[in-house]
């Protein structure tokens, strides 16, 4: 008997039962539903009782259409990641830094067959012929896993999990994100339809922010959001949404998201989003930004705003752009970048920066700066100010 079946079959007598007929059915080639799965676990009631019944039911879906020991822990308000690091233990974030969680995943066998589980539900393989997977599980938690020897000892799952109700910029405010005065730049750099970029390190908030920006947006104009996996959650009328595609098992059928981005042009899009510019996707984007499309955006991963530009060099790189075709054309495509950091549980508008020329020289002039707890004007105040027709002075 596999260490699988044995899993599956669990340690009661019911389980046994249940476990036997699963399997049954997966050998003959039926896949299991979730209201099969209820069916067999109620084949002892007699026996176990419907307290039991009910106990047996929902554990043989967590373990068959769920994650297993880790969904109590999906299921706690606010959290936002849970890493399990092979055999040696699960980390879990619920807004204060990551913290050890007391759950029992298993040995290395046991995690990785939760990995390749997960990948499956996530439409994905994971294997020696593919060790990595990055998918998006139903109900919308994004999966990595990554196989050995790739990693050391046993699989390796990071899963992240995204917000049910996606805050307001308001709300963001309220919780210490920005300050009124920020909160005001920050929907005035919507309205007027300047391009800008999120930038921060990993964790810090990026994609809850964009989210809130982009559900500032008009109702009348239509988001088109490209993802590599998807993970904006944006509380918008108008939102189509395009999904990159990995390469099936023989290499072939991969859609990247430069061949979204491309295609997102066709589809009269009023703001276009890249949720998480890392690639050579970086060319069409400045290209789409440079010809007539408005309040285009999205994140990048950046230790300050001033990296941003250096960030975006290297990714144009990518795409075999020189250094200077780069700052030429992300001079005209994008005009603001809004800086964040993580403190301690918070996540921080740090600084907001105005893309523009000194002399010869590309660079991004803080406009806002956060000082002693508040955004406060700095250099680059004026040159924003004039950018979003806002009125004011230092």
């Amino acid at each position: 008997m596999s260490a699988a079946h044995s899993d599956a079959r669990g340690s009661g007598t019911g389980d046994v039962a249940v476990g036997d007929a699963l399997w049954e059915e997966i050998r003959e080639g039926r896949s299991p539903t979730p209201e099969r799965v209820d069916v067999l676990a109620a084949v002892d009631a007699a026996v176990l009782g419907q307290r039991s019944v009910r106990t047996l039911a929902g554990r043989l879906r967590s373990e068959v259409f769920g994650a297993g020991p880790l969904d109590p822990l999906l299921a706690i308000p606010g959290v936002t990641d849970v890493l399990v690091n092979g055999s040696t233990g699960v980390w879990v974030d619920r807004g204060r830094g990551l913290e050890r969680a007391d759950v029992e995943v298993g040995d290395a066998a046991a995690v990785r067959r939760l990995a390749v589980r997960l990948a499956t539900l996530a439409g994905r393989r994971l294997d020696e012929t593919v060790p990595y997977v990055d998918g998006l599980l139903p109900g919308g938690v994004r999966l990595h896993a990554v196989l050995p020897p790739l990693v050391e000892g046993a699989a390796h799952i990071s899963l992240r999990v995204p917000r049910r109700c996606p805050p307001r910029l308001a709300e963001l405010a309220d919780t210490g994100t920005c300050d009124a005065r920020g909160l005001a730049v920050l929907r005035r750099i919507v309205a007027a339809r300047v391009a800008f970029a999120v930038s921060g390190g990993t964790g810090s908030g990026k994609t809850t922010l964009l989210a809130s920006m982009l559900a500032e947006v008009a109702t009348a104009e239509r988001i088109v959001i490209v993802e590599d996996v998807r993970e904006l959650q944006v509380d918008h009328p108008h939102v189509v949404r395009l999904e990159s595609r990995a390469p099936n098992v023989e290499g072939s059928g991969e859609i990247s998201l430069s061949t979204l981005v491309r295609q997102s042009l066709r589809m009269r899009p009023d703001r276009l989003v890249v949720g998480e510019v890392r690639g050579a996707e970086v060319r069409e984007l400045l290209s789409a930004l440079n010809t007539g499309h408005e309040g285009g955006c999205g994140t990048v991963h950046a230790n300050t705003s001033g990296d941003v530009l250096a960030r975006f060099e290297a990714l144009g790189a990518l795409a075999d752009m020189s250094g200077d075709a780069v700052r030429s054309q992300l001079a005209s495509a994008l005009q603001v970048v809004v800086h964040l950091r993580r403190e301690s549980a918070a996540r921080l508008v740090d600084e907001i920066g105005v893309i523009g020329w000194d002399g010869d020289r590309l660079r991004v002039a803080p406009a806002m700066r956060r000082t002693d707890g508040a955004l406060r004007e700095a250099a680059g105040w004026p040159q924003l100010r004039s950018l979003l027709e806002l009125s004011g002075g230092r």
